[in-house]
């Protein structure tokens, strides 16, 4: 059950990252404290490579302060790709509630 938790979580995590880059410009520590405060645990060695993932399909933008060194905080920015992304991700979600969330509260009365 775990395997199958992650997973979902995984997709969750996505959506509420590509949610609040869109925002503003959020980094790595934001995101981890902002997904805790909803519950969620994740670590370093998930989100990071998540970010990085997010990057590279062209959802997000990161920027590196030049005066950082290697380890310089990045700031993500959702992209205009990124942003067509999220918004059939909302209405997937819609869609999503209204039939599991919203049906499914017609037929239990």
């Amino acid at each position: 059950m775990r395997e199958v938790e992650r997973e979902i979580l995984l997709s969750f995590w996505k959506v509420h990252i590509l949610h609040h880059a869109g925002e503003q410009p959020v980094h790595g520590q934001w995101i981890m404290n902002e997904l805790r405060r909803h519950g969620y645990e994740i670590s370093p060695g998930t989100l990071y490579p998540l970010l990085a993932r997010l990057a590279k399909r062209g959802w997000l933008s990161c920027q590196r302060d030049p005066k950082g060194g290697r380890r310089a905080q990045k700031n993500h920015r959702l992209t205009a790709k990124g942003r067509r992304v999220l918004n059939l991700i909302r209405e997937q979600v819609r869609e999503l509630h209204e039939e599991v969330v919203l049906e499914a509260g017609h037929r239990h009365k």
